[in-house]
């Protein structure tokens, strides 16, 4: 008897179900429009994940950048931490391992009821990365998953390949989420203008052998707030309608 394997569902299958019921609030969408302390960060969306979480308060998307800093997700190898006195160090409940933080740099924290959607963390990992590749599309950038590599990859032809000879690639957005009582935070990171030697002082998400890059680096230059108004279209259509509010 031949047993057949069957086929593993990839992330590219995942990125959907993720819009919530018919029963409740848009999504609150809040911009920063000055750089926000890192503790303060965490702080408010540890207050507002528990309020979500009890009923209390709606679901929010927080955009903001961040001074200069390194956080550490709870895989972080110290061996990654090249420069340790460069930035401050924060270490962090989310998933995965080093990364930075800065100014130049959309970062996105998404505070969603998975009960309200689909209680499946990979799915909404998925989704997370869908958001992103729709993103940078609008300006006619392939963004791309890997299935061995949490983020979103943006192919190099014009660097020099690989070791084993396939195509350069730059890490152009991280992902680190958490999940609490199945409300979701922390988020994504987009570089749209950062300082991106700044990257040189860790080995980011622990992955060598690979760049990082952004929209600048690859010949753009949107504002932020247009990168905002995009982010905020290609959302909807995998997350829900959204609602401006102040923090």
């Amino acid at each position: 008897m031949v047993h057949e394997t069957p086929n593993p569902v990839h992330r590219d299958d995942l990125a959907s179900g993720l819009l919530p019921r018919l029963d409740g609030p848009p999504v609150e969408w809040v911009v920063s429009d000055t750089p926000v302390a890192y503790p303060d960060a965490i702080a408010e969306m540890e207050a507002r994940v528990a309020a979500i979480a009890e009923g209390r308060a709606p679901e929010r998307v927080w955009l903001l950048e961040h001074p200069p800093l390194y956080t550490a997700g709870t895989s972080a190898d110290s061996a990654d931490l090249i420069d340790p006195e460069r930035f401050p160090v924060f270490a962090t409940g989310r998933g995965g391992e080093y990364t930075y933080h800065g100014p130049g740099q959309r970062v996105a924290y998404v505070m969603l009821d998975l009960k309200r959607r689909t209680p499946d963390v990979r799915r909404f990992v998925a989704g997370l990365e869908r958001w992103v590749i729709d993103t940078l599309w609008t300006w006619h950038i392939r963004g791309e998953r890997r299935e061995d590599r949490v983020g979103v990859w943006v192919r190099r032809p014009e660097k020099p390949a690989l070791a084993d000879g396939s195509p350069a690639e730059d890490k152009i957005a991280a992902i680190g989420i958490r999940v609490r009582k199945w409300v979701t935070f922390h988020g994504i990171s987009l570089n749209v203008e950062p300082d991106l030697t700044h990257f040189s002082g860790i080995v980011p998400c622990g992955i060598t052998g690979y760049g990082v890059t952004s929209l600048y680096d690859l010949g753009l230059a949107p504002m932020m707030p247009e990168v905002d108004m995009v982010l905020r279209d290609r959302f909807e259509p995998i997350f829900g309608a959204t609602a401006r509010a102040e923090r």
